[in-house]
């Protein structure tokens, strides 16, 4: 970690180590003999502390800034997000005796959720032939990169360290795709649905939650909200939905039976469609059976035994790549998203 210095180093060694991280984020954290981290240092710090009249061959334990923010593994998404609004780039992991685990780059990343991921990418993609005749639909390039990649890489932003995919048809591409990365395969021997496929996935923490999700969408939408209004709301299963606008150019009328009751002249409604992305509790997860569940099916029982089921509509870009059309979409919307 070239983010770290001795509280013993002198001033002259701290601007040779902050002159190194050239081109990263210029903080330093401090740590005493055992470790234990103690103050941050910046250029600034060092500049203030020479003005002050200490001297280069000071140590940096006279410069250093004492009261600085750090996160612990039992923070929350909600802790990064105000570090982040803060201004705050670089962040210490620490364990329960101030050592550094690991640090946040919030330049590179953007939040960290507790969250484990599943992408579903078992699926034929019959309505895209004959681009798929070859190739899984989830790998067909879009920009530079494949479709299941830029989901990837999304959650990669939020700190989602664990991924899996759920694989069927040519399996064996998408497994030599992820062969050197973090990403885990999982084979189907048959098809399981959206939910049965996660009876194939080690069982998560039952206090945790699971992101499962479509992976030929094509979608900024901001995960870090969607876990923290799930979190906040209490839900046992948050559905991202997209909302669907319909006009009718008639008088539509309010009926009971042949009375009419109340007329309303060329109405809209707005409806909130299913947009193939859910946070449940690992929970309701336990204890899966290797059978075909889908995720509709699966809700509505959840919701009749009583679970609190939520929705988070998606403000920014979504778009479910199932035809010719779509994928020409995503390549034509490609250029407007900030990636």
């Amino acid at each position: 970690m070239n983010h770290i210095i001795s509280h013993k180093s002198t001033l002259i060694e701290a601007l040779r180590a902050l002159n190194d991280l050239s081109g990263d984020v210029m903080t330093l954290f401090v740590v005493d003999e055992n470790r234990t981290m103690v103050g941050t240092l910046t250029d600034g710090d060092v500049r203030r502390a020479l003005l002050s009249g200490l001297s280069l061959q000071s140590e940096v334990s006279d410069a250093m800034h004492r009261n600085f923010r750090y996160l612990t593994t039992v923070s929350s998404p909600m802790d990064v997000r105000m570090a982040r609004r803060s201004g705050i780039s670089l962040l210490p992991i620490l364990d329960e005796d101030r050592k550094i685990l690991d640090i946040l780059d919030l330049s590179r990343q953007t939040t960290r959720l507790p969250i484990r991921a599943v992408l579903m990418a078992g699926g034929r993609g019959e309505r895209l032939r004959p681009l798929t005749d070859s190739v899984p639909k989830p790998l067909l390039p879009l920009g530079g990169a494949t479709v299941i990649d830029r989901n990837v890489e999304a959650l990669q932003r939020c700190g989602v360290g664990e991924i899996y995919v759920t694989i069927r048809y040519l399996a064996e591409q998408l497994e030599a795709h992820f062969k050197d990365s973090e990403v885990k395969c999982v084979r189907e021997n048959m098809p399981l649905g959206t939910i049965g496929s996660l009876s194939l996935i080690p069982q998560g923490e039952l206090t945790g939650v699971t992101l499962v999700m479509n992976s030929d969408l094509f979608t900024n939408i901001d995960f870090e909200e969607f876990y923290v209004q799930h979190i906040e709301q209490g839900n046992d299963i948050s559905i991202a939905t997209v909302s669907h606008t319909v006009s009718i150019p008639f008088a539509v009328l309010a009926t009971e039976g042949l009375r009419v009751t109340d007329i309303e002249e060329k109405p809209t409604y707005t409806h909130y469609a299913n947009a193939g992305i859910y946070l449940i509790s690992n929970r309701l997860l336990s204890g899966l059976k290797s059978e075909h569940i889908d995720a509709p099916d699966f809700i509505a029982e959840h919701i009749q035994r009583g679970a609190k089921v939520g929705h988070f509509p998606i403000s920014g870009t979504w778009l479910d790549i199932g035809t010719p059309a779509d994928y020409q979409q995503a390549q034509e919307l490609l250029g407007l998203l900030p990636y």
